[in-house]
């Protein structure tokens, strides 16, 4: 293995990591800048119940499961919320329950983007700075190109029953 190519785990370089972005390029040699961004796609949801759709910005998260949707903008824009049958409580990042309580309800869209769409639940919950996010069930199932540095990503490898 080079020596370009091991990470030293020991130095002060907190950006130090086992990963390496699309290019080679390895994390410890890209600047702050370059690694501190979010990640937002521009998708369509389709409200079932009327078949209108509306554009959004959504966060990618890989950090966490499920698809979630803010209360304040599912009630803005008329989603149609189905009550689950029973509540599910939900565990920030450093493990405290979230504030807005649990999880009470889902909304049912299809979510159009690069020409794919898929029908799917999205839970409903309060206090989310996104309108939408976008987790891990999402980012496994396209399995997108993310460039990290630009934020572009490219749906080139989901199955074929979701394409264009």
């Amino acid at each position: 293995m080079s020596k370009k190519s091991q990470l030293d785990l020991s130095s002060s370089n907190k950006f130090a990591m086992l990963a390496r972005v699309t290019d080679n390029t390895f994390m410890h040699d890209l600047d702050k800048e370059d690694l501190l961004r979010e990640v937002t796609v521009k998708i369509e949801l389709e409200r079932i119940n009327i078949q209108e759709g509306i554009m959004v910005e959504a966060l990618l998260d890989s950090g966490a499961t499920g698809l979630v949707m803010s209360s304040e903008f599912a009630r803005k824009q008329g989603f149609k919320l189905k009550k689950l049958d029973r509540p599910m409580y939900v565990k920030n990042v450093n493990s405290s329950l979230n504030k807005e309580g649990p999880i009470k309800h889902m909304v049912e869209v299809n979510i159009y983007y690069q020409g794919h769409r898929e029908r799917t639940e999205i839970d409903v919950i309060g206090g989310q700075k996104w309108k939408v996010i976008l987790r891990m069930p999402w980012l496994a199932h396209y399995n997108p190109e993310i460039d990290w540095r630009t934020g572009e990503v490219k749906i080139t490898r989901c199955p074929e029953e979701y394409g264009k």
